[in-house]
């Protein structure tokens, strides 16, 4: 048994989690290129190791003639007989061939064979653990700018953090941990390269996945997100249990579990909202924090009227539209907003069409004005 390779073998299996098949396919090439180095030519070796004990044997079948042109090629019969006592001329033997035989330097290049393969089956290795782990996030470490990206350690191996994928405003500090979203794993001629993102909506869900313990048992399910990063998400939840209130699971006590997420994204705004199969109910819920009259929804057209009151307009649209286009993200729905002013002399508009119940909505409305009057 060849101790030795074995343990080195073993040791590079478990510190690098390169499997021992393939240092082992590695060795069986080295040597075969060290004797091309040597004869010229490799064609009629084979290289044998046994997988258990790590011993191996270099083969070359030679034909054996009475006069030899080719040493590589070729044996004499008496040379034969050492080898094989049933050999006569003609027949093909095959020669062991001992390593020490191999100049310096095909030894250092079977040697260089085998290093190289190493670091091939080592790339390959973090390779297929972080293609494992797209659409996930990771820890990383920031290292530095390269161009207008940046460099992103994430222990075993380097990933890009592109200048769009970056939140805007956020700025980044050497060692700095921060949490990215592995996008794309992908081969290059340079290389593995793994793309990260802090941009992405499904950030913030990954994130909440692993605050929110309601969400990891499948309590707690996230319906749908959209996101303007490093301004405002907004995010709708269902519960699996009656008993068990969404929102406040992903809120937390205190708002202990959004505020560490809302902190780890820079201090961006974080709306979550409970999901309704009612298009119009969800549509309603997603415009908050506005108040809303009514909401006729098209579940063909995807398309929806709202109506708020006069004060709610600018709530409701939000800062440059922000909180209209969020919801209608959340939503899939293309959301027209009115104040009653506007609905009002909107030609064919009657208000008892979109009413689900007016004297909720009566009572609501004046809870609302009351509300409006002491603002």
């Amino acid at each position: 048994m060849n101790t030795e390779l074995m343990t080195a073998l073993d040791m590079l299996e478990k510190e690098k989690n390169i499997s021992k098949e393939a240092l082992f396919e590695a060795i069986e090439n080295s040597l075969l290129i060290a004797c091309t180095k040597h004869f010229g030519k490799a064609d009629n070796i084979t290289v044998e190791i046994n997988r258990e004990t790590a011993d191996y044997v270099v083969l070359a079948q030679r034909t054996v003639v009475e006069k030899v042109e080719d040493p590589a090629l070729e044996i004499t019969l008496a040379d034969a007989l050492k080898v094989d006592a049933d050999a006569k001329l003609g027949d093909t033997v095959k020669v062991e061939i001992k390593s020490k035989e191999f100049g310096r330097i095909a030894a250092q290049n079977a040697k260089n064979v085998i290093t190289q393969k190493i670091r091939e089956e080592e790339r390959n290795v973090i390779f297929n653990q972080f293609n494992e782990k797209i659409h996930d996030v990771a820890t990383g470490i920031v290292q530095r700018y390269v161009g207008k990206n940046l460099s992103i350690n994430l222990g075993k191996a380097d990933a890009i953090l592109n200048e769009t994928e970056m939140i805007k405003g956020e700025t980044y500090r050497p060692t700095q941990r921060i949490k990215v979203y592995i996008v794309e794993v992908k081969t290059t001629p340079k290389g593995h390269r793994i793309l990260v993102s802090r941009t992405h909506p499904e950030l913030v869900k990954r994130l909440f996945e692993s605050e929110v313990a309601e969400i990891q048992d499948g309590t707690v399910q996230i319906m749908s997100i959209a996101r303007e990063a490093g301004s405002r998400t907004k995010m709708a939840v269902l519960s699996n249990n009656p008993n068990v209130d969404p929102v406040g699971a992903c809120v937390g006590l205190n708002g202990a579990r959004v505020n560490s997420i809302v902190d780890e994204l820079g201090g961006e705004k974080i709306d979550i909202i409970n999901w309704d199969d009612n298009p119009a109910n969800l549509i309603r819920n997603a415009l908050s924090p506005a108040k809303v009259v009514s909401v006729f929804a098209d579940p063909d057209e995807k398309t929806a009227n709202v109506v708020v009151p006069d004060y709610q307009l600018s709530l409701a649209i939000g800062k440059e539209g922000q909180n209209a286009r969020l919801a209608a993200r959340l939503t899939g729905y293309k959301i027209d907003i009115k104040n009653e002013t506007q609905a009002a002399v909107t030609p064919g508009f009657r208000m008892e069409d979109y009413m689900d119940d007016e004297e909720d909505y009566e009572e609501e409305y004046v809870e609302e004005l009351a509300e409006g009057e002491d603002n």
